[in-house]
């Protein structure tokens, strides 16, 4: 199984991809390629824009790495209780290059934050979106208060609970 794993975030330093990182790596015998969606930053999305540049080479490169994959691990960031304006960005342009951006993958949504609502209301947004891009979620998480949770050293979760949580909603990409 090839599993595309990535945080909806620019950030650099982005806790969110800790988790993708850490969750794709439970599936055994996986293929993982985490991704970095700064490889991917394109001029902010408007229909004035596409009709000037057309589409982007990185938004096709992006579909492309999604039908590559068998799976999709995604952890969402919040921004004032939505997407990042990065993601936002990335994801316009990928739909207007195909539609159904998830191409009917396998997902496992997640998300994490720094405090106890774990980034909870931009999860749900994409909870509820993504069968309108073709995404199958089988599995979606929120992981509150990252750094009480995540064992940094370790690069795992050390609140067994979450942790078991986890172990199951990325076996769900198994079935």
């Amino acid at each position: 199984m090839k599993i595309i794993a990535f945080a909806a975030t620019s950030s650099r330093k982005s806790i969110n991809k800790q988790l993708v990182s850490h969750a794709a790596s439970l599936v055994e015998n996986a293929q993982v390629e985490v991704l970095d969606i700064n490889d991917y930053e394109m001029p902010l999305f408007s229909e004035d824009r596409e009709a000037e540049l057309g589409k982007p080479q990185l938004a096709k490169d992006f579909i492309e790495k999604i039908a590559s994959a068998d799976a999709l691990v995604i952890g969402f960031a919040e921004h004032n209780g939505s997407y990042t304006a990065a993601f936002k960005n990335l994801f316009d342009w990928s739909s207007r290059t195909l539609q159904k951006v998830y191409q009917n993958k396998p997902l496992v949504l997640l998300s994490t934050s720094p405090g106890p609502g774990g980034a909870a209301t931009v999860l749900a947004a994409a909870v509820n979106s993504a069968p309108f891009f073709d995404g199958d979620v089988k599995a979606h998480l929120s992981v509150p208060s990252f750094f009480d949770n995540f064992d940094m050293e370790k690069g795992q979760l050390k609140n067994t609970e979450y942790a078991d949580k986890l172990s199951s909603a990325m076996a769900m990409l198994s079935k």
